[in-house]
């Protein structure tokens, strides 16, 4: 096992044998979303976003941070590629909070992971919605995950991803088996941290999801989300509470408390 592989896997709070199989893809699919948090801090403070691999260790094992969709699953790849596994990135245009027929931008990553008894879906970076299981490459068939539900559906040429959330299949996003790239993680990622239309740039967002709860951060309002129950909710009173919900409840060590503040004085949306 390497040294970046052995931090990551006590960062997400597992042990080996790690061996390319379902088993262990499950275990980490769990335990990622568990233990790093998704946030997109940098976009936010106007810091750039690198996806170089050092980078990614150094920010989210070593750093106490986590990241958004190009980041996480930048990183679980690598992880991934050490164990074995085989492993595709993937774009997808997200359907989550857009207008019904939406042309939305390719601005998300997923990884699909071929394993002997079938290719699987996975997604560490999806924020309040991050699937926490392994989906089976296959339409029209509820899947259960450590959370809700998950389905896979087709919608022409497209696969379309959904969670049963409050007795209804929420959309969360669209998208293709076409393998994409360095240059497409570098575009996408560039647009999702600097675009004044990006939710990142514009808006606090937080996410994490430990066992049996999702915990959802934007802007002012906190939530808990108990699987299969209720959710609670408070309105936070003003940026020092906003900020203190990020380093105690969600986790996340600020790289810079100070300007997180004096961000969220001046207004996020």
């Amino acid at each position: 096992m390497t040294d970046d592989l052995a931090a990551y896997c006590a960062r997400i709070g597992i042990a080996g044998p790690l061996a390319p199989d379902r088993a262990t893809l499950a275990q980490i699919a769990a335990a990622h979303p568990a233990a790093i948090p998704f946030e997109g801090i940098d976009g936010l403070l106007g810091t750039p976003v690198v996806l170089d691999h050092d980078a990614l260790i150094a920010k989210l094992v070593h750093g106490g941070r986590g990241g958004f969709c190009f980041e996480h699953n930048l990183l679980l790849r690598a992880m991934l590629e050490e164990i074995g596994f085989t492993v595709t990135a993937l774009g997808a245009r997200v359907l989550w909070n857009a207008a019904p027929g939406a042309a939305t931008p390719l601005t998300h990553m997923l990884l699909r992971v071929d394993l002997a008894e079938g290719p699987v879906i996975l997604d560490a970076g999806f924020g309040g919605n991050t699937l926490t299981g392994v989906l089976d490459l296959v339409a029209d068939r509820a899947q259960a995950t450590p959370h809700e539900p998950f389905r896979l559906t087709r919608d022409g040429g497209y696969w379309v991803q959904a969670a049963a959330i409050g007795g209804e299949w929420r959309p969360t996003y669209r998208f293709t088996l076409e393998p994409q790239h360095r240059a497409d993680h570098e575009l996408g990622s560039w647009y999702m941290s600097t675009s004044p239309k990006s939710h990142l740039v514009f808006g606090l967002t937080c996410a994490l999801a430990p066992p049996g709860r999702r915990l959802a951060l934007r802007n002012f309002d906190f939530a808990v989300h108990h699987t299969g129950g209720d959710t609670e909710r408070r309105q936070l009173a003003d940026a020092a509470a906003v900020c203190n919900v990020v380093e105690q409840e969600i986790g996340i060590r600020l790289p810079d408390r100070a300007a997180l503040v004096r961000r969220i004085e001046r207004g996020i949306a």
